[in-house]
């Protein structure tokens, strides 16, 4: 049986279960409209995303750009998972229309390719955060502009502790700038770590409601069988009662010969 067979079989079960027609749910679609309007703004969120991530290591890396970053990661994973719950709830949404029950399916395909874009995303920056890392860490590494060899005068000794200084200050920067990208790194991967749980969650109401479409798609074949088979009998039914009525009509004629044979027989006689 096709999936528009077994819905039009829903939809006349709930006309039948309930008293005149059906409309959908205000409820159901208010909250598809919001996820559907959080949909599209994760969307224009992956996009600037997508951009400034292709930024980082490049010649236009800068601070306002790592900012950009980190608050669309941090904005995007908060609406996702609020979309991800939204989601969940419509899943379980009982009773669902044919309409509804595409609007079920089209909010999860929508919810799964933006998040693998996203997901994508997380991980590219995560790679380009740990590259940066490795980076600081080799600049803090090297002493560039240590002292070479003793100084000879008071003027060169002034100048190498200005060179050490400033050594010193590019050291406790990129010490700095590694605990900070550290913390980005953590936050990323436990960003990633969340989505994932959320989504696994999804998916698996997903195909639990796939599993109990078939299981009605099944029952449904089975009742058809089965009402071929009772159709079946209630035909034999027909054919015999009909065959028993002439056999009673045949008799009933028999006998109405054979007493008219025996009351013509007693009068004549």
């Amino acid at each position: 049986m096709s999936f528009d067979q077994l819905s039009s079989l829903e939809a006349g079960q709930r006309r039948d279960g309930n008293s005149g027609g059906f409309s959908d749910d205000p409820d159901f679609q208010r909250l598809s409209q919001q996820l559907n309007s959080k949909l599209f703004k994760l969307q224009s969120n992956i996009s600037s995303l997508g951009r400034d991530i292709s930024r980082l290591g490049t010649s236009k890396d800068n601070a306002r750009v790592r900012e950009r970053v980190h608050e669309l990661l941090e904005e995007s994973r908060d609406m996702f998972k609020e979309v991800g719950e939204g989601v969940k709830k419509v899943q379980a949404w009982e009773d669902v229309t044919p309409t509804q029950r595409y609007t079920q399916q089209k909010l999860f395909r929508e919810f799964q390719s933006s998040f693998s874009e996203f997901q994508s995303l997380q991980r590219q920056a995560l790679e380009k955060q740990k590259a940066s890392v490795s980076a600081a860490r080799a600049a803090a590494e090297d002493p560039e502009g240590a002292a070479h060899g003793h100084s000879e005068s008071l003027e060169q000794q002034q100048q190498q502790e200005l060179s050490r200084l400033a050594v010193q200050d590019e050291v406790d920067f990129q010490e700095a700038l590694i605990i900070e990208r550290e913390e980005e790194i953590r936050n990323i991967e436990q960003g990633v770590g969340d989505l994932n749980v959320l989504f696994t969650q999804v998916a698996e109401m997903v195909g639990q409601q796939g599993e109990q479409l078939d299981t009605i798609a099944d029952n449904v074949e089975n009742v058809r069988v089965d009402t071929r088979g009772a159709d079946y009998e209630l035909r034999s039914a027909a054919r015999y009662q009909k065959n028993a009525r002439s056999k009673a009509c045949c008799l009933l004629l028999v006998l109405a010969v054979i007493l008219t044979i025996v009351l013509l027989a007693i009068f004549l006689g």
